[in-house]
């Protein structure tokens, strides 16, 4: 072997060397006889680096995966006496060999398995097991084999080239997996479980880590072999005894769940889960002990989750087959272990409390589906409800201000918790409202002595009853009576308190979560609307000292107001008064650090708009609040463009280019508030935006930080074409000049969606604008086309190729808006260049998205053009080089009709010649 190279393979080795070892073990892959220099190696323990053992180890794995039947019986009888030989040496080594090395090992026996197991090594398992006897690293060996044997013949996962491939690859695997399995059955699984026993009952005591390991195989086989070689009285014996070995009981309990678990008819399902656990009960398990080792009860959940689960199957079989006797003894057993999961479920410790949420969600299922539930299922129900409630309350050791995975967690276990609630409230509603109005206002009277995972839990469980106890439309004050008067009473509660004061962020924001959930309430009680306002509007909401307080208010403030808009007339004034300072861009140069960050100033601009748009004030009045609301904004921007233009230092470029994009940003969002109803030209503000459009639109021509303020000013003219309508044509054609200097691809990609916007609209109103401008825009796409790019880098291919679908787009936009005689109206020459491009798409590029696109343009070219009055040439066009494209697309390698957006493009194709068979 090249002893150079193989230095590369240790991990501290540098990055040379390393290259050099990658280069080869590629070389080594593609040799035919280097895999007999690593089994040499191997048999005869010639290196004592780990990292070349391991390498040699990675060598025959790709010999057996992917070049074994090319090998000679002589040459693969060697391969078998390889393996042996290692392992016989295992057993006489001083050392035994790292673990990572006898993992990769058990992988190469287990791909010889599966490969000659079926053909010419039947006797697989008996050669290792008379080689390795009961020797504890031979053992070790034999069970990390069948690991990996398991694995590969349950786990695998198939490398796959494409979908179609992938499938029949599966279904091949699959095959050969149920006969491997099959075979095994029949030929030596009983020897198997027997040297499992052996194993077990040998080490039981001495050998902690190899009882352990043997364990684990029962638990991985006993999924898919006869279940009475291991369900029976002297391994169940045995598997209860290691419960109460500390150093063996996780493990146990891992096995007895994978017994557990298996398949089978409901009533031996319901025999075996019931004498285990009378078992486990006489062994004392089920007294669970809040101080008892944490992780071994969050195994014991997981398996008292998985028995009640089984047990649940079982009842649910029995009942479609109709046999009510042994659902009804199925259901006893069930109810007989609920007292135990309502202990593992209130444990303090939230992993072996969210191990069982399946089994309780599961039960209250059953007790959903029963007529009348007995006076100790309703105690079980109000059970699992307190549980619920007392889970669902933070510890003092969550880290709110700087959240890491610990936190993560709690929050996917309450999404669990809130799972049982909702499925409480379909058994119960009337007893989970009681309940959650009775902790609600024992709380909030004493919120000011009461700990703050207390009350954000009280508040929470009111959020929370407004999706567990759903109606249509957020109608939660009219309706049911009682519902109605209990929620109502808890949402006065809530606003009238004072407990938006509580000196907690979490508190905080659930009290404006809470208050927005419920927005409803306010449109039947509105004197506590300026009660929640000046919440929003103080230190408690959009000046708290927290940002992420401040951020999320600022969200949910917008909402509020949208919410209340016809409730909101009386604050218009007020409101836009107090949130003056919270508008203001907060440019670079004055170190001032703003409250609210752009994104959340976002929100408040909407919110403005909002307020006075929806107001009942006159067109007159609108006009005036709202040029109050955008003038600061636009003296702002000619100030800063003024400073952009003047700056040298490219930090400060990029800090003022970003705060002009702000103020674009802020004008645009205010326009959202515009709707059908309430049009900009009926609430009198056209002019104000127009305003806003000549502000902005120098920016278009200054040479600074043009993609930022481009991306900016070309938002605002999308958000103007809709709100502004024609009276933004005359705009058009200078942005549309400016925008196309010195662009690059992205440039165009962003600009042509503008242009197929004002065109869609538009339509003849712009086509003479379109005529002027096509070959223009034309002529800087194909530039940046035919730009040279290196061979392999991705971006710029990626971009191009996003650029030329923008390119098809706009001529599908101009072809499907009915002008096509804008492209007929270029020249011959020009409109010949134009559609030999669509042709090239259709059939050169593998991009099927492109591809579809320029076969709509086509056929709609031939309905518009195909007739006796068509442009001279194009029925000339039509035979030469369209119906070819019809056919030559289809035949390409690269036209992959696996692929979705494949078959579209066919589809499109054969329209195409439809409507050339129409017209002509």
């Amino acid at each position: 072997m090249d002893e150079q190279a193989l230095l590369g393979l240790n991990p501290n080795a540098d990055a040379d060397f390393r290259q050099r070892a990658l280069a080869y073990f590629e070389q080594l892959k593609i040799s035919q006889d280097a895999w007999q220099v690593c089994a040499e190696a191997l048999a005869q323990n010639i290196y004592s680096d780990d990292h070349i053992k391991f390498f040699c180890f990675q060598v025959l794995e790709h010999q057996i995966k992917f070049k074994y039947s090319e090998l000679t019986e002589v040459q693969q009888q060697l391969i078998r006496e390889t393996l042996i030989t290692w392992l016989q040496a295992q057993m006489l080594n001083p050392q035994p060999e790292k673990t990572f090395i006898r993992n990769k090992a058990a992988q190469v026996f287990a791909l010889l398995f599966v490969t000659e197991y079926l053909t010419k090594w039947p006797k697989f398992f008996f050669d290792i097991l008379s080689v390795v006897d009961l020797n504890p690293r031979g053992v070790d060996m034999y069970l990390r084999i069948l690991m990996a044997v398991d694995a590969e013949l349950v786990d695998r996962d198939v490398v796959h080239t494409s979908e179609a491939s992938y499938y029949f690859a599966l279904a091949l695997e699959a095959r050969r997996n149920t006969l491997l399995k099959d075979t095994m059955r029949e030929q030596c699984i009983p020897s198997l479980v027997e040297s499992w026993y052996q194993i077990l009952q040998n080490y039981q005591y001495n050998n902690s880590e190899l009882t352990c390991q043997c364990l684990e195989v029962v638990g991985a086989y006993v999924s898919w072999i006869d279940l009475s070689l291991i369900a029976n009285e002297r391994f169940i014996n045995m598997l209860l005894g290691h419960m109460s070995v500390e150093v063996l009981r996780e493990e146990a309990c891992d096995c007895l769940f994978e017994i557990v678990n298996k398949g089978m008819d409901p009533i031996d399902k319901t025999k075996l889960v019931e004498s285990l656990c009378q078992v486990l009960q006489s062994a004392g398990l089920f007294s669970i002990d809040q101080e008892d080792d944490v992780d071994f009860l969050a195994r014991f959940s997981k398996l008292v989750n998985g028995m009640g689960q089984a047990l649940i199957a079982s009842w649910t079989k029995l009942i479609k087959n109709g046999d009510m006797k042994s659902a009804q003894d199925t259901l006893q057993a069930i109810e007989a272990k609920v007292a135990l999961m309502l202990q593992l479920l209130i444990h303090e410790d939230d992993d072996i409390s969210s191990n069982i949420i399946g089994f309780c969600y599961d039960y209250l299922h059953i007790l959903k589906q029963l007529s009348a539930l007995s006076d100790q299922q309703k105690a079980n129900v109000e059970a699992i409800m307190l549980a619920v409630m007392k889970k669902l309350t933070y510890d003092e050791e969550y880290n709110f201000e700087n959240e890491g995975e610990d936190e993560a967690m709690f929050v996917e276990y309450r999404k669990q918790l809130k799972l049982l609630l909702d499925r409480l409230a379909q058994v119960s509603p009337e007893l989970l409202l009681a309940s959650v109005r009775r902790v609600f206002n024992t709380t909030l009277q004493n919120w000011q002595t009461t700990r703050f995972m207390e009350v954000e839990v009280a508040i929470r469980l009111l959020y929370m009853l407004a999706e567990a106890l759903p109606v249509s439309h957020g109608a939660h004050f009219s309706g049911d009576v009682t519902k109605a008067t209990a929620l109502q009473d808890m949402m006065r509660t809530l606003v009238t308190s004072g407990v938006s004061a509580y000196q907690h962020t979490s508190v905080t924001l659930e009290f404006f979560e809470t208050v927005v959930r419920y927005e409803k309430f306010f449109a039947v009680e509105p004197q506590h609307i300026p009660t929640v306002l000046m919440a929003f509007l103080d230190h408690r909401g959009l000046r708290h000292t927290s940002p992420k307080v401040r951020s999320r208010t600022a969200y949910l403030f917008s909402r509020f107001v949208k919410s209340l808009n016809k409730q909101m007339n009386p604050f218009i004034e007020d409101v836009l008064n107090r949130i003056q300072d919270l508008m203001e861009l907060s440019p670079p140069e004055n170190g001032y650090q703003a409250l609210l960050s752009s994104d959340d100033q976002l929100f408040i601009y909407e919110t403005a708009g909002v307020l006075i748009v929806n107001s009942e004030y006159s067109a007159e009045r609108k006009q005036v609040l709202m040029r109050n609301l955008l003038t600061p904004l636009m003296e702002k921007f000619k100030v800063l463009l003024e400073k952009l233009m003047m700056a040298q230092d490219e930090d400060r470029q990029m800090a003022l280019a970003d705060c002009l994009n702000h103020a674009v940003g802020f004008a645009s969002r205010t326009s959202k508030a515009f709707s059908n109803k309430q049009t900009v030209k009926q609430c009198g503000c056209s002019e104000v935006y127009l305003d806003c459009l000549q502000t902005f639109l120098p920016a278009l021509s200054c040479p600074l930080q043009k993609e930022v303020l481009r991306s900016g000013v070309r938002t605002f003219l999308h958000r103007m074409i809709i709100c502004l309508e024609e009276e933004v044509l005359p705009f058009i054609p200078s942005a549309s000049e400016h925008m196309l200097k010195d662009c690059e691809a992205k440039d165009l990609q962003e600009f042509i969606p503008l242009i197929n916007q004002i065109t869609a609209k538009f339509k003849t109103q712009v086509s003479p604008f379109l005529q002027q401008m096509f070959m223009p825009l034309l002529h800087a796409i194909f530039e940046v086309l035919l730009l040279p790019a290196e061979e392999n880098d991705q971006s710029a291919a990626l971009e191009k190729q996003m650029l030329r679908r923008s390119y098809f787009a706009f001529l599908q936009t101009v072809t499907g808006s009915g002008m096509s005689e804008v492209i007929a109206n270029q020249g011959a020459e020009n409109v010949e260049r134009v559609l030999f491009t669509v042709i090239q798409g259709a059939v050169d590029y593998p991009d099927p998205i492109a591809q579809k696109t320029c076969f709509i343009i086509l056929s709609k070219l031939v309905e518009l053009w195909g007739g006796k009055d068509g442009p001279v040439g194009f029925a000339d066009f039509v035979y030469k080089h369209i119906v070819p494209a019809c056919f030559l697309a289809p035949l390409k390698q690269t036209f992959d009709l696996a692929d979705a957006q494949t078959v579209l493009a066919l589809s499109e194709c054969a329209v195409t010649l439809k409507t050339i068979h129409l017209k002509r």
